[in-house]
């Protein structure tokens, strides 16, 4: 090197060794500090339109659609809903990476309940002098309130979409879709209005359809009760001629037996008379035993056995009312536990009513919209129906017809939004018939084969799914509240019968368009139908139906008002993602909407992902104190970590989230960003890919096979993400950071990157390498890691070709990796090879920790290993023996061939390395001094010097 003094006079001097030594060096922060710096990110993603940037570099690709299900706007997000929109992030833009133009549109289901409860309780007394209008513009207030908050927290987690325009439940246009959807079953035949035994929720005074029933422990009081045959016991059996037969009921709804027409008997079981104390009790054979011992009968003697059919049509005494009550035949009556006789009460059940109706039973309810028991005897009259359970119970015994009373603890339906006790209940509601004819068979028959041409996963879905269309009822659609989309049709004030006129419900359609459902409670909506005559009766005098369409129709609905209005978001979806309650929720009312009026499925798959549990298993919920904030998440260990945990668990099982889980997950993090992308980014400082690549052929071999290892690593992750098994993805990225490139090949490379010549093709071939696995790395990261990535790609090299963020690029190809179409993805020769290597260099590291622990040598550089083996492993060995000192870090290797199979019988001696140690690479070497301008380095750290000296004259 030469050095000038004040003359300017040059002298050449011997250089300085630590300057020559190629340390590490990048702006690329150690500490991710995320929370800080993924708002920077965020902003510049804002600044540049990265989701409209994507959609214009994507223009004409083909085309793949994940349709939103959209959350309910009613409060900040959850974990659950953290991890549902990580999930589909995940999907659109690995799609995207993967060429396709995969645009997401969010959206929110801004309707129903939960939200009008929240309002109520705000508006007190004063809600009863509210017009609809204004109840429902406080509604939107509220709702508007949370899809701003979540559309934020969902952007701070990196989720990418049409934000500014999402769709929302609660739009002119998405509602003017539902009632045209609505119109589709209408003007086909399948809706209808008539009295059906519903679910009704007597705390929010509506009917519920069976997705919004969920099943929750209660108890309940349970009772037997007999009900005195009046007919001739002689018609059942001779021998009963003369006796006092009853038959004995089981229920734990001891407040329906008001409403008590039949006994059911199932026709294929048997049952038995048993006499005990001069009375005879009907009771299924298979049960007996379990009655008598629940009775408390002393003694018992069986009279007869029967067909539960030859039951049917006998009359038998209600308990305490002066009513014949009907023997009937149902095939819903269980074995399981009771008496084997149910009693019906056609007003208080799904199965009941349709008994009612076969049966010609009085259908009529007593029980009113808030649960209270009317036209009753004294006893319960006027009282709410739990509350009449206990006054029942007495009037029973006082009758002499209570057998046994106890209480149970039993699953039972549950309003999923206020989460009270419900009742079947029988009113006047719309429903969709499930039977109507339609091409190819009705609404139910057509589903069940269409379900067969979905993708499900997992694959049980798809019996989840027709099991539950199999044998659901007809479709209750009505709902007795005020915020939603109101059931828009006319009714003959002379018929009560609907008005189904095509001309006309175009004309509300358009009109809801215009003015959203809100103008459906203005005069200007009853002008709609001047001149309208009624098909049946020729009325021209119309009321509007005052009930809203329930939500999960308007839901169901979503794939209509947001799909095939675009180019680029055509109908049907490619896929649905949501959680495994959706079955009968979102996917169940989006494939009925889409059957029955499109005539199709609206998606092609359905993904379930599923809950959210704690480290002891039980289900996150903020009452129990047991949740896990993903806001708070991210605000202290950053929106990534969110992200990556969502990414490591199989999303397809219930997944456990809790603030150990995240650390833990934080953690690995870190292995990814420093093990991977610093530990690249902080040896490419002074890389210029534009003239310092080095071709493949001229790279050393372990170059080579990693950049295979790398290829080979893309081929899998790249099919994961079209799998959407993105655990797979985080575990095997993980392990290649930490065995494949942390303790192995950056291990080994940092000799080369540190101790040659900078410009030398040994380093120059490090740095293409290591350059070409973190250009793959933070491409196939990106789909997952959103922040790191797009911050890793603003420290990579510059090229002039790189787009502006990562997520406008592709996965990367073979071709990118090995930078030449030619070169083979595979090389089964040398990936033996490097088999073999590496296994010897796994047992070269044992034998270097021995004589680390006997204090025989320091460092790994200070040993010299002599590995004795025979062929084949001699071969392999002997092939790279130049290369054997860096590969297991050592100052000296050498070979000695042995007998036998080398494959098993390897022997390692590890002694202290002759020589002197180096002061500048700190190898030993026999050699060190030869150079006498270099007297303290290696005969190889001297030749680098000199072209150091070469390249710096």
């Amino acid at each position: 090197m030469k050095k000038i003094n004040y003359l300017g006079e040059s002298t050449l001097v011997p250089l300085e060794l630590k300057s020559t030594i190629n340390l590490p060096n990048t702006g690329f922060p150690m500490k991710a500090n995320l929370p800080q710096n993924e708002p920077k990110i965020m902003a510049r993603w804002e600044q540049m339109r990265i989701y409209e940037r994507i959609r214009e570099v994507r223009k004409g690709a083909p085309v793949y659609v994940l349709h939103d299900g959209p959350p309910y706007a009613n409060g900040p997000i959850h974990l659950g809903t953290a991890m549902n929109k990580c999930l589909k992030d995940f999907i659109v833009k690995s799609k995207s990476m993967s060429g396709f133009d995969s645009p997401y549109v969010p959206g929110w289901d801004c309707h129903g309940l939960p939200i009008e409860i929240k309002v109520d309780q705000q508006l007190g007394g004063k809600k009863l002098q509210m017009r609809p209008v204004d109840v429902r513009a406080e509604c939107r207030k509220y709702a508007e309130k949370y899809v701003d908050l979540q559309r934020q927290q969902f952007k701070r987690i990196g989720v990418f979409g049409r934000w500014d325009e999402p769709y929302s439940t609660m739009t002119p246009q998405y509602e003017s879709a539902v009632v045209a959807e609505l119109y589709a079953f209408l003007e086909k035949g399948s809706v209808y209005k008539g009295l059906r035994s519903v679910y009704w929720c007597i705390h929010d005074e509506t009917a519920l359809a069976e997705a919004e029933v969920e099943y929750e422990n209660h108890t309940s009081p349970t009772v037997w009760v007999k009900y005195p045959l009046r007919d001739d016991p002689a018609k059942l059996d001779p021998v009963l001629k003369g006796k006092k037969v009853f038959t004995v009921i089981w229920t734990t709804t001891p407040w329906t037996l008001p409403a008590s027409m039949a006994v059911a008997f199932h026709p294929d079981e048997k049952y038995v008379a048993l006499e005990s104390e001069g009375e005879v009790y009907i009771v299924a054979e298979k049960l007996a035993a379990e009655f008598s011992n629940k009775a408390g009968l002393a003694a018992t003697h069986k009279l007869a056995h029967f067909p539960g059919k030859k039951l049917e049509y006998l009359n038998f005494a209600h308990p305490f009312l002066d009513r014949a009550i009907l023997g009937v035949v149902a095939d819903y009556v269980t074995m399981d536990t009771g008496t084997g006789v149910v009693h019906t009460a056609p007003s208080h059940g799904a199965e009941d009513f349709a008994t009612g109706v076969k049966y010609k039973l009085d259908l009529t309810g007593n029980v009113d919209e808030k649960g209270i028991m009317r036209n009753g005897l004294p006893e319960y009259d006027g009282k709410q129906v739990f509350a009449a359970n206990e006054p029942i119970v007495e009037l029973l015994k006082k009758r002499g017809v209570l057998v046994h009373a106890e209480k149970v603890e039993h699953s039972y339906p549950h309003c999923w939004r206020c989460h009270n006790p419900v009742i079947f209940r029988s009113t006047e509601q719309w429903f969709i018939s499930m039977e109507t004819p339609m091409p190819g068979g009705t609404l139910r028959s057509r589903t069940l084969d269409e379900i067969k041409k979905v993708k499900w996963d997992p694959a049980w879905g798809e019996e989840r799914i027709s099991n539950m269309i199999a044998t659901r009822p007809d479709w209750c659609i009505s709902r007795q509240r005020v915020w939603g989309v109101p059931i828009a049709v006319f009714l003959c004030e002379g018929c009560g019968k609907p008005l189904n006129d095509p001309a006309l419900n175009r004309k509300v359609i358009d009109f809801f368009g215009r003015f959203g459902a809100d103008a459906w409670y203005t005069s200007e909506a009853d002008a709609l139908a001047a001149g309208a005559k009624c098909g049946k009766c020729g009325g021209t005098k119309f009321s509007k139906e005052t009930d809203i369409i329930d939500v999960w129709f308007e839901s169901g609905s979503s794939h209509v008002a947001v799909l095939g209005h675009e180019p680029n978001l055509p109908w049907p979806a490619d896929i649905y993602l949501e959680g495994a309650d959706q079955y009968r929720g979102w996917f169940h009312s989006s494939l009925l909407c889409g059957i029955g009026a499109q005539g199709s499925p609206p998606y092609r798959m359905v993904a379930t992902h599923g809950w959210t549990l704690d480290e002891h298993g039980s289900a996150m919920s903020k009452s129990r104190g047991n949740d896990v904030d993903p806001v708070d998440v991210a605000d202290r260990l950053g929106g990534e970590i969110v992200r990556l945990w969502a990414a490591s668990v199989d999303f397809r099982e219930d997944v456990v989230g809790s603030e150990k889980v995240m650390q833990q997950v934080a953690e690995n993090y870190r292995t990814i960003r420093n093990n991977l992308f610093r530990y690249a980014l902080s040896n490419l400082y002074d890389f210029d890919p534009q003239k310092d690549v080095v071709p493949f052929e001229r790279m050393e071999a372990i170059d080579q096979y990693m950049l295979r290892q790398t290829c080979a690593l893309a081929e899998d992750v790249v099919r994961w993400y079209g799998e959407f098994t993105f655990h797979k993805i985080y575990h095997r990225v993980i392990t290649f950071c930490v065995a494949e490139l942390s303790k192995f090949y950056f291990d080994v490379l940092k000799d080369r990157l540190y101790i040659y010549a900078p410009n030398s093709r040994e380093r120059r071939a490090a740095q293409t390498a290591i350059w070409r696995i973190g250009e793959a790395l933070v491409r196939l990261l990106a789909p997952i890691m959103s922040f790191t990535c797009e911050e890793v790609w603003q420290y990579l090299p510059k090229l002039e070709s790189r787009a502006a963020s990562v997520h406008l690029e592709q996965f990367p190809t073979a071709k990118d990796i090995l930078c030449d179409a030619g070169i083979p993805e595979r090389d089964t020769k040398q990936q033996a090879d490097w088999e073999t290597l590496l296994a010897i260099r796994e047992q070269v590291n044992k034998a270097l920790d021995n004589a680390r622990n006997e204090k025989l040598i320091g460092k790994s550089v200070d040993a010299q290993v002599q590995v004795t083996t025979a062929d084949p492993a001699y071969s392999v060995l002997n092939h790279f023996e130049d290369q054997l000192r860096y590969l297991f870090i050592v100052s000296a290797v050498k070979l000695a061939q042995g007998s036998g199979n080398g494959a098993s019988v390897v022997k390692i001696e590890v002694t202290k390395a002759p020589g002197e140690k180096c002061e500048r690479c700190w190898n030993y070497s026999t050699r060190v001094g030869e150079n006498p301008a270099y007297p303290t380095v290696c005969e190889r750290c001297s030749a680098v010097l000199k072209e150091i000296e070469a390249e710096d004259p």
